[in-house]
């Protein structure tokens, strides 16, 4: 605990709590302004709250340049384009949950906020633990690498299928273990109502097993993701907050990006590409001398491969936006 402690406190106190501060006055302006009311949201919300919440990483960005120089600068944007683009898989997975739980769209922001709550939680653990790690054991670094390699090249050859949800074994044991009503109960995670014995008692809903399963489907993309950012920066601070800038905006963008997701349809193979670059630079500067890849080359190469990722869905998924129209 005192190594994981002393790894997160590799920046200044008052760093941790601007950063704490921003999140927080996002996420309190999101639920007790923006969203007070449950409502539906459309296409046109969602780009512009994903606008304001791109805004304000870059924003956030600019002053981690000017706070800690150049290269640091230079990683946290190559870090959120990373987490941001490893994070819209996730988009897939949230859309089949929200269907096979019925969530509603006016329903499912409330989902996500609460969601987001316990990724910042998780995320710090797990990251907490993967910098305490490479710390003290430097050849970490290489394992998470490695891993890396062969996760982007599974994925490339990978298929689209994402499972089906039912068959999932925590929703088989959620079912088994509570009591689950049939119905959805307004905006409620659990209500109070009569059991076969006519006691009343606490009984989940669905919306509370649509929440367990996106928490546990983000702590399997962050097995991707965690790894990835440390081949890019070790820094703690600088791989936290480009993880939950970029998921703060994924989450205000799912609304859009959920009705044209398909889109995207070679954005998996540009991903594996960009797990492939990544965890193989930390190979390849080692065997070059080069000790480290210079910070702007990483970040040129990401934007390329993404950019070419999107144009190329885009090309060649014409032809249904055309009778789509």
């Amino acid at each position: 605990m005192e190594i994981l402690l002393a790894e997160w406190l590799g920046k200044p106190a008052w760093m941790w709590l601007a950063f704490m501060t921003v999140v927080g006055a996002l996420l309190a302006l999101d639920l007790g302004v923006l969203h007070r009311d449950q409502h539906e949201i459309g296409v046109r919300e969602s780009l512009l709250l994903s606008g304001m919440y791109i805004a304000i990483a870059l924003v956030f960005g600019g002053w981690v340049w000017w706070e800690l120089g150049r290269q640091s600068g230079i990683e946290y944007l190559t870090g959120f384009a990373v987490e941001k683009s490893l994070a819209m898989d996730n988009v897939f997975v949230i859309a089949m949950i929200f269907g096979y739980f019925a969530i509603p769209r006016a329903l499912q922001h409330r989902v996500l906020f609460w969601g987001i709550l316990g990724v910042i939680v998780l995320r710090a653990v797990m990251i907490g633990a993967g910098a305490a790690l490479v710390s003290q054991f430097g050849w970490v670094l290489y394992v998470f690498a490695a891993f890396l390699v062969l996760t982007g090249i599974k994925m490339f050859f990978a298929g689209e299928g994402h499972g089906d949800v039912g068959d999932n074994p925590m929703v088989r044991w959620m079912r088994r273990r509570l009591r689950i009503t049939d119905e959805l109960h307004g905006q409620r995670f659990f209500v109070r109502q009569p059991d076969a014995q006519g006691r009343t008692v606490w009984w989940a809903t669905p919306m509370f097993l649509a929440l367990v399963m996106i928490e546990i489907a983000d702590v399997i993309f962050a097995v991707d993701s965690v790894p990835a950012i440390f081949a890019i920066t070790t820094d703690p601070y600088i791989v936290y907050t480009s993880n939950i800038f970029a998921i703060l905006g994924l989450r205000a963008l799912y609304f859009a990006l959920a009705a044209v997701i398909h889109r995207f349809a070679y954005l998996k193979q540009a991903l594996a590409v960009l797990l492939v670059f990544i965890g193989g630079k930390v190979f390849v500067a080692d065997l070059t001398g080069l000790g480290k890849i210079p910070p702007e080359w990483s970040l040129a190469i990401t934007a390329l491969i993404l950019a070419s990722g999107v144009l190329w869905s885009l090309w060649r998924t014409r032809a249904d936006a055309g009778r789509a129209a």
